[in-house]
């Protein structure tokens, strides 16, 4: 066998929708058949944990697939991969094709600490593909530009948290923080902090929800047991102990989306709308085109050549005013009310900013 050990892929093929286990159990069986030479219908299915009819069924679909599987006589009977074929290459189709060269070159950035793998993968992948999606995947260049100096988070770490949220267990891990070199000692310094009469630090008890990437950095969302409210934590800040702790039923996060969910706890709400605690309008003496480019999630409306008007929201009301003021033009109006006094209260801060700079 020219391609023994290399794992290929199909897709859904005339009867494999039987169960959704199916697809597996004929990669796994293909795998099997390349492994050694013989092998007796009975062992298969022992390995397989199938019936030999089942066994049989399975051999047929590989035989629909192109793949030339033979059946030998003796005392079990048995199967083998014919000698010196050319199995069929990956069965991917254009799109699936492009979309496996972005994600694999697109990885570097995830911030799950697996870049090389995936380069390494995308070489394997590729070189297993027929000539035509060869060219088309080498058309697919992508330069990922470097994310911010976050630290990649270890990937046993995301399976661990991944391996919870799905078995619904509670997890106990020890937290790192900014300003502290970890919230609870290294189990190498946890005897030696006994010793010295500290107490370390007990591990967080979390029922965690949802793994979520944003940004580049991987957030664990959970339900804090200690604090009884949703939290989102640093995956890379994290070290899950084991085992984990007993099972538990899954809460629904407010407002039943994780997404917008997510997204309203980093702009400082818990409501779960996915909006921004506060939310202003100005008018502004610059063209929109001039300020859309900026707006990120703001809203800018064309008010004529030079004048625009533009709603946007922050966590406070500071905030807000603070965002219009990056736009160095002419406030015409402003509203609601809160929105004037904070403008009043960055005006204060400002002057009294530039009185100490000049001496004045």
């Amino acid at each position: 066998m020219k391609r023994t050990g290399r794992v290929l892929f199909f897709r859904h093929h005339g009867g494999m929708t039987e169960r959704t286990g199916t697809s597996s159990r004929l990669l796994t069986l293909l795998s099997l058949l390349q492994a050694r030479r013989d092998w007796p219908g009975a062992t298969l299915a022992e390995r397989l944990d199938v019936t030999p009819r089942t066994v049989r069924r399975d051999v047929d679909r590989l035989r629909e697939l192109g793949y030339p599987v033979q059946a030998f006589k003796g005392p079990d009977g048995g199967y083998r991969l014919g000698a010196g074929s050319e199995l069929p290459p990956l069965l991917f189709d254009d799109d699936q094709a492009v979309a496996l060269a972005l994600a694999l070159q697109l990885a570097a950035t995830s911030g799950a600490g697996i870049g090389e793998a995936a380069a390494r993968a995308l070489t394997t992948v590729r070189q297993v593909m027929p000539a035509r999606l060869r060219h088309r995947v080498d058309a697919v260049q992508v330069t990922p530009l470097a994310r911010s100096a976050t630290p990649d988070v270890d990937p046993a770490v995301l399976v661990a948290l991944t391996a919870a949220v799905r078995a619904h267990e509670v997890l106990r891990f020890d937290h790192t923080t900014p300003d502290r070199s970890a919230a609870a000692p290294p189990a190498a310094d946890r005897s030696s902090a006994a010793t010295r009469g500290q107490d370390p630090a007990p591990p967080r008890r979390v029922e965690p929800h949802h793994l979520v990437a944003r940004d580049g950095r991987w957030y664990l969302l959970a339900w804090d047991l200690d604090r009884g409210d949703w939290r989102t934590f640093r995956a890379d800040r994290l070290v899950p102990r084991i085992p984990t702790g007993p099972r538990f039923t899954p809460r629904q996060v407010p407002g039943g989306d994780v997404a917008t969910f997510v997204d309203s706890v980093f702009k400082g709400s818990t409501s779960g709308s996915g909006s921004w605690p506060c939310t202003g309008t100005v008018e502004l003496a610059l063209p929109a085109a001039d300020v859309t480019p900026f707006a990120h999630d703001g809203v800018v409306e064309p008010l004529g050549p030079e004048r625009c008007r533009l709603t946007l929201g922050a966590w406070s009301w500071v905030g807000v005013a603070a965002a219009v003021a990056r736009y160095d033009a002419d406030v015409l109006t402003a509203s609601p009310p809160e929105l004037a006094r904070a403008f009043a209260v960055l005006s204060g801060r400002f002057a009294a900013a530039a009185a100490s700079s000049t001496g004045g």
